[in-house]
């Protein structure tokens, strides 16, 4: 054990007090839920008793080692020449305001017993420590010692920490559906898989969810989507132009695969071979590029649109990416033909060339009408 070694004398000598009473702050109330002893406890030998018997109950509570040290605090005062008594008085288990005024109560018997005109606190942590306003409602509060154990005051906070944090797990959905709701859906799977005996399969699906949990929340896929999904108009139409959207990209792939000759599907070779063909990988791509734009411009438009009837000022940007789609069509066109025909890789730069001008150009055009209208509104305002 180990007490502050901050020494009270000054701040005694500095107050008017001259009758002090050296309370100690059970708020918990360890001492009469583990020993049965009634507070308050008043006087020295009584306080003893109650440590002693505090300690053989619970060799591991603090508060038997606050007690010593008020009877110390005690010892000290007299020595000095101070009119002193000590005392312990306590709450109830669940503290709270039942517990303040419990504490309250016992405070007045105490100077009932001894008309002290000052107090001198000790305890053995913060939560003891907030009942000070409580006592200084009835006594003057010349001085608070606070008893440190060992390594017990970094476990105290690390204790209050993980606590504050566990119940935020349990109990706030926000955290709850994922710290708790994934492993629930895990556990009921796996313990269902089991019973049945399709460890092995259940094994893959847990895996799989738990990834993709993983995935989703690190993306911030379900934020992205509930403010994609809500029930406006905009909403509707972002989700209507998005699922859309990922049907045609998926769809692409298929209609990539069917433009592929059947030959060269068919033939001997590898399979790495054939996918790194480049016939074939111009093929499939020519096949995709179509419904593949397609549905990246229903993706687009649809943003433009819920953008445009929310009134939301992101219609510069949402434009420029449909024409920046648009232009950069024929040069993902030509590079198919280079990979299917063999054609010089120089065709590429008039496509190239033609894109990058229709991106400048459209770009200024809508940047200088943004300006000429905001120019206006300020005129206006």
């Amino acid at each position: 054990m180990s007490q502050s070694s901050k020494k009270i004398e000054k701040d005694v000598n500095a107050s008017t007090a001259n009758k002090l009473v050296v309370i100690c702050v059970d708020r918990d109330n360890d001492v009469g839920e583990k020993t049965g002893i009634i507070t308050p406890v008043i006087g020295r030998d009584a306080c003893i008793e109650a440590a002693q018997r505090l300690a053989l109950e619970d060799p591991e509570d603090a508060d038997s080692n606050s007690i010593f040290a008020a009877i110390k605090t005690y010892e000290d005062l007299i020595s000095k020449g101070y009119q002193v008594e000590v005392a312990t008085i306590a709450g109830v288990k669940d503290r709270g305001v039942q517990a303040d005024e419990k504490i309250l109560s016992e405070a007045k018997i105490v100077l009932e017993r001894f008309s002290a005109n000052g107090a001198v606190i000790v305890s053995d942590g913060e939560d003891d420590e907030s009942v000070i306003p409580v006592i200084q409602n009835v006594l003057p509060v010349v001085s608070v010692q606070r008893v440190v154990m060992k390594v017990s005051r970094s476990v105290e906070y690390s204790y209050a920490v993980f606590g504050k944090y566990l119940k935020m797990v349990a109990y706030d959905s926000k955290y709850s559906k994922f710290f708790l709701g994934v492993p629930g859906i895990l556990l009921l799977i796996g313990g269902i898989g089991t019973v049945f005996g399709y460890t092995a399969e259940i094994f893959a699906v847990l895996i799989s969810i738990l990834g993709g949990a993983f995935l989703i929340r690190a993306f911030d896929v379900d934020r992205a989507w509930s403010n994609w999904a809500k029930p406006t108009p905009m909403g509707f139409i972002r989700m209507f132009t998005v699922v859309a959207g990922i049907l045609l990209i998926l769809s692409s792939v298929p209609a990539g695969i069917s433009s592929v000759e059947s030959g060269l599907l068919q033939s001997d070779t590898e399979l790495i071979s054939k996918i790194t063909d480049k016939v074939i990988i111009g093929q499939f791509v020519s096949g995709a590029l179509p419904i593949l734009w397609i549905g990246l411009g229903a993706i687009f438009a649809g943003v433009l649109l819920s953008n445009w009837i929310g009134g939301i000022p992101r219609q510069i940007s949402d434009i420029l990416r449909i024409i920046v789609l648009g232009a950069l069509y024929p040069t993902v066109s030509q590079f198919t033909n280079i990979m299917m025909y063999d054609e010089s890789s120089f065709t590429l730069i008039p496509p190239l060339l033609a894109g990058l001008a229709t991106t400048l150009v459209s770009a200024t055009i809508l940047f200088k009408k943004y300006r000429k209208h905001k120019h206006q509104e300020m005129v206006s305002d």
